[in-house]
Order: C-alpha cells, then structure tokens, then sequence
C-alpha cells in the first residue's frame, strides 16, 4: 500500500501549547505526515521555537508563534501571522491546557474557598482558549471550502469527574460540549470536529510525580493498561483525526486513557 493514510494533504496546522509535552509531539507528528507547515504556538516563545526548530531540523516547515489563548485579540494576531507565513490554517488543534500559563498555588485549593479570579485561571485556558482558537480560525476554514479539521485535547476529568478538580473539570467538559455543537455547525464547510480525552501522560506537568515507583502503582491500579500515557500515544490520535482517513467522523470523544474510564 503506497499512499500514506495519516497524510495531511498538504494542510497547515496551528496547534497551540506546543512548546512542550503533548503538543510538542502532535506538532511533530503532523509534520512528518505531510502537512503544509506547523505553527507551534506556546505562552513561552523560547519553547516554541525549540520545537519549530526540531521541526524545521528534520526537514519540516515550521514557525513559532507566541500568544496568550485566553486573549482574542492576540490569538486573531497570531493566525493572522500564521496566514501571512505559512497559509491559512486548515487543522487546528486545541492543545493548551492544564490550569493556565502562570497558575496560582489558589488554584488547588477547595473552589469554594475561592471565587472567580481563581476560577478564571482554568476556565479561561480550557475553554475560553478553546472558543478564542476555533473562532479565529473559522472563517478561513470556511473560506477554503476543503476538509479542515479541529481537534481538541479535553481530559477525562471531564468524562468522569475528578475530586480537587472541580473548575477544571467543568471547563474540560465545556470545551467538549462547544466542540460537539461546533462539529454541527462547521460540517457544511468539510470541517470535522473532535475531541480526545486523555489521562494521566507522561509530560512536565506530572513528571515529579511519575518519579516515585510506589506512587505510579498506586496511580495505575485502576488503568486497564498499567502505565503512563506517553505524549506519542495522543499524537497517534490526533494524527489520525486529522487525517483523511478520519474523513466520516465528527463530533465525538476518544479516550486515550489506558482504559482509566471506558467509553460506551
């Protein structure tokens, strides 16, 4: 079999959160697979440009592109920028996430010891950095007339609930639920829409924690697959959603999770 069916036709990818972890790996993986460029977008340029670098390095197209998702003006700079360098975006993915670039040590605390300031620091990166990316995006999306993609990266905090994560949580669970109206909304337009839903991976967030053996065995005793996710596992995912051969599916969840939670 010749033809490649993980190939990106060509599409340029905008996946914001890039600089590290997960993203840094759809990043890669997308360009491997023929894609029309990667902007690797991340709060922090230096990681950005690290990784468009790696990119680039391996025979790529890549550009860094700071930005703060939560702030629509910048994002609409930034895919602005983007379309002036690369083209405009036909894959996005939703990446960035956890609880924001510069988190309070407030946002672990009880939500209701807390109020909205505190709130806003995971709402607005998980759900409002969401909405802000695929509404800049849109209308090129749709000016292109030839299947796009967006995907994004939710967790199973929101298919499941998680104690602690409360905030968190909600704003997962919105994200996939302005994902699931969007799939309806933009598939006129050949634009697909999907969310996959991940738990504990392998990234810097949780890499302290991965460090103590007893720690992961306790972590894993509920996993089906008894280990940490690893960034290549989503990026597989993500590579394939943005795909051709994803072409007949929208508007759903995969989890990615090592059988953490079970789909029905």
């Amino acid at each position: 079999m010749d033809k490649d069916i993980l190939d990106q036709s060509g599409r340029v990818a905008l996946v914001t959160g890039a600089g590290q972890g997960v993203g840094r790996q759809i990043a890669l993986h997308l360009s491997a697979h023929n894609s029309g460029g990667v902007a690797v977008n991340d709060y922090h340029l230096d990681r950005a440009e690290t990784v468009a670098e790696e990119i680039r390095a391996a025979g790529g197209k890549a550009i860094a592109v700071q930005s703060d998702v939560t702030d629509l003006d910048a994002v609409k700079d930034m895919v602005a920028k983007i379309k002036a360098d690369l083209g405009p975006v036909g894959t996005l993915i939703n990446n960035a996430g956890n609880m924001g670039a510069n988190p309070t040590a407030e946002v672990m605390k009880p939500f209701w010891e807390t109020g909205p300031e505190v709130w806003n620091q995971s709402i607005g990166v998980n759900l409002y950095g969401v909405i802000n990316c695929t509404a800049a995006v849109m209308p090129d999306l749709i000016e292109r007339n030839a299947p796009g993609r967006v995907i994004t990266i939710i967790s199973d905090a929101a298919r499941n609930g998680d104690a602690d994560l409360d905030i968190y949580a909600g704003a997962k669970a919105g994200a996939a639920g302005f994902m699931r109206s969007v799939a309806r909304s933009a598939a006129r337009f050949q634009v697909n829409v999907n969310c996959i839903a991940i738990s504990a991976t392998r990234t810097p967030a949780i890499e302290q924690q991965l460090a103590d053996p007893e720690r992961v065995k306790k972590m894993f005793s509920r996993y089906i697959v008894r280990r940490p996710g690893e960034p290549d596992d989503i990026a597989n995912m993500a590579l394939f959603l943005a795909s051709d051969a994803s072409s007949w599916i929208s508007g759903q969840t995969y989890p990615v999770n090592g059988g953490f939670t079970l789909a029905l």
